[in-house]
């Protein structure tokens, strides 16, 4: 994907971000307004041995964060929802896009799965910040 050099370290920022990195997070692709990012099981367990639910939202929006802000705009949620379908017991990949956009907002919808199996959907609005990056 060609991006301008600015929104690359922009988007290279996120995914070395603190608190991605503190989840175990790793950037799996990137393609025009998609991401995919994956979170192993190891250590993210619920008292049920399944990955607690607080990490599949956190995954979600990484993903949602990293296809959202890949153009000269900066995106910032506004308002996000996750819909569980089934527990994960192993490794997981969220897979974000884009749904539509209108004016200063932008829907994205994220899967999340474990192998083939979808686990959760996720929602996400992003607000478009007047300021552009560049």
């Amino acid at each position: 994907m060609d991006l301008p050099k600015e929104v690359r370290e922009r988007l290279e920022q996120m995914v070395e971000a603190p608190f991605a990195k503190l989840c175990g997070m790793e950037l799996v692709s990137m393609g025009p307004r998609t991401a995919r990012v994956r979170l192993p099981l190891e250590g993210r367990e619920n008292a049920l041995g399944a990955i607690h639910g607080g990490a599949l939202f956190a995954l979600a929006d990484q993903a949602f964060a990293l296809a959202a802000n890949q153009g000269e705009n900066i995106y910032v949620a506004m308002n996000a929802s996750i819909h569980y379908i089934r527990p994960a017991t192993g490794t997981v990949e969220a897979e974000s896009r884009l749904i539509g956009q209108s004016g200063r907002t932008a829907l994205f919808e994220v899967k999340i799965f474990q192998e083939d199996e979808l686990v959760a959907i996720f929602q996400g609005t992003g607000y478009r910040l007047p300021k552009k990056l560049i």
